[in-house]
C-alpha cells in the first residue's frame, strides 16, 4: 500500500472586484485579476433567514424553487450550481462523467430557498458500457426532474462543434417532461469574442421563437411527448427547443451573468415550506463529499480510462477541535495501476492529495487532515 497524508489549513482568498460590461441587453459581470487572466468569481453570500417575533422561521412566508439542471457531459453543470449557490458542493474534474449521480446543492436567500439538482450528463446506452456507469445513470436525472419545477438545460457556447444543436438526449428528455417549464442556458461565454455567434446560437437552439414570444406572441401550449426509438436521417432530425421560456447567457467559471439569473429564480418560487435549514448547503454526507472528491482528481490526474476502473472507499472520518481527519482506501486494479497513481517517490499521490486537501478545505471551511491509501491485489504494502 502506497500512502501519503497532508494536513490543509484556511486559506483566505482576495477577490478583485467585479467589472460589468453589457452583452446583448443583458449585464454581465466579469471578474479578472490585475493582469487580465478570469479568475473564479462567487455570489454574494445569502441572507440570514427572516424569524417571526417569537425568533422563530417564518414558515408563512417561505418560498421555494426546485431546478433539475440537465446537459451532456462537461458543459459546466456543476461549477455552475457550485458557484450560484456560493460554496463547493458538487466534484468538478475536466473529464467527463465526474457526476456519477444526482447532487442536489442548497442555498437560502431571505425568505426563499433554491434547491439544484446537479445530474449526471446524459448519455447513451454505450457510454454507459465505455465508462463502466452504474445501472442507475440515466434514471438519476428522470428522478431529479420529476421533483422539480423547473429544467435549466446548460449548453457549452464555447465548443463550435456541438453548439449549434441540442443533443438527441437532451431533446428527448425535454419531450418527455415537457410540462415542465424550462429555460436555456449558454454557459462559458468568456471564451467567445463575437456577439453576432451568441445571437445565432439564440436563434438555432429556441427555433427563433424567445423573439416573438417576448414581443407579446403567444406561443402553442405544450402537450406531453411519448419518447420513441429515433431512425429519423441525421439531416432531418430536431436540433433545437421551442418551448423555452428564456434564455440566459453566464460564465459559470468567472460568475459572469450568475447574478442575474440567481434573481430570476427567486422571483420565480413558490409559497411553500423549505425542506431544509437555512444553513444546509447539501443533503450530501461528509464522506460521500469526501470520496467524491478523490474520485474527482483522479480523473484530472490519471490518463485516458483509469481512473474509472478505481474503487473510493472512506476508511477513516472524524472532526476534533474544528479539524477534519479523513483517509480514503483507493483500491487498484493491478499493481501497475497502482504505481501509476503513486508516481515515482509518490509524487503524483503527493499532488493529488493536496489537491483533495484544498477542495476539502474550501466545502467544509474548516481545516483537513487527509491520507489517501492506495491497495492492489488485495495485499496492502507500505511504501
Amino acid at each position: 500500500m502506497f500512502c501519503y497524508g497532508v494536513r490543509g489549513s484556511l486559506i483566505l482568498l482576495n477577490c478583485n472586484k467585479a467589472v460589468f460590461a453589457p452583452l446583448l441587453a443583458r449585464t454581465l459581470s466579469t471578474t479578472a485579476d490585475t493582469s487580465g487572466t478570469n479568475v473564479e468569481a462567487k455570489l454574494p453570500p445569502p441572507p440570514t433567514e427572516a424569524a417571526n417575533s417569537d425568533g422563530q422561521p417564518n414558515t408563512q412566508q417561505q418560498r421555494s424553487l426546485h431546478i433539475a439542471v440537465i446537459g451532456v457531459p462537461n458543459v459546466g453543470k456543476s461549477t455552475f450550481i457550485n458557484n450560484i449557490v456560493n460554496h463547493r458542493v458538487c466534484p468538478t474534474s475536466a473529464k467527463v462523467h465526474t457526476t456519477r449521480q444526482s447532487n442536489t446543492a442548497i442555498c437560502t436567500f431571505g425568505q426563499t430557498q433554491l434547491v439544484f439538482y446537479d445530474t449526471p450528463g446524459l448519455v447513451t446506452q454505450r457510454e454507459i458500457r465505455k465508462h463502466h456507469l452504474d445501472k442507475s445513470f440515466k434514471s438519476a436525472y428522470r428522478h431529479a426532474i420529476q421533483h422539480s419545477d423547473i429544467v435549466a438545460v446548460i449548453q457549452d457556447a464555447s465548443n463550435s462543434w456541438t453548439r449549434k444543436e441540442l443533443h438527441p438526449t437532451v431533446l428527448d428528455t425535454l419531450k418527455a417532461y415537457a410540462k415542465l417549464p424550462s429555460f436555456l442556458i449558454l454557459n462559458k461565454i468568456d471564451a467567445l469574442k463575437s456577439k453576432r455567434v451568441l445571437l445565432d446560437l439564440i436563434k438555432t437552439l429556441t427555433n427563433d421563437t424567445l423573439q416573438g414570444r417576448r414581443a407579446g406572441k403567444k406561443s402553442k401550449p405544450r402537450e406531453p411527448q411519448t419518447v420513441v426509438a429515433d431512425c429519423t436521417p441525421l439531416s432531418e432530425r430536431e436540433t433545437s427547443w421551442s418551448h423555452f421560456s428564456d434564455v440566459f447567457l453566464v460564465s459559470a467559471l468567472t460568475g459572469s451573468g450568475l447574478q442575474e439569473l440567481q434573481d430570476h429564480f427567486i422571483s420565480a418560487a413558490k409559497p411553500r415550506r423549505w425542506e431544509y435549514p437555512a444553513d444546509v448547503y447539501t443533503d450530501a454526507s461528509p464522506e460521500t463529499l469526501i470520496v467524491e472528491s478523490v474520485r474527482a482528481r483522479l480523473l484530472d490526474y490519471l490518463p485516458q480510462e483509469i481512473p474509472y476502473n478505481l474503487e473510493c472507499m472512506i476508511e477513516y472520518y472524524n472532526v476534533e477541535k474544528h479539524v477534519v481527519y479523513t483517509s480514503v482506501l483507493v483500491k487498484c486494479p493491478t499493481p501497475r495501476i497502482e504505481r501509476l497513481i503513486c508516481g515515482e517517490s509518490n509524487g503524483k499521490l503527493r499532488q493529488i492529495t493536496e489537491r483533495v486537501t484544498s477542495d476539502l478545505v474550501e466545502m467544509f471551511g474548516q481545516a483537513v487532515s487527509l491520507t489517501i491509501s492506495t491497495m492492489s491485489g488485495g495485499k496492502r504494502t507500505t511504501a
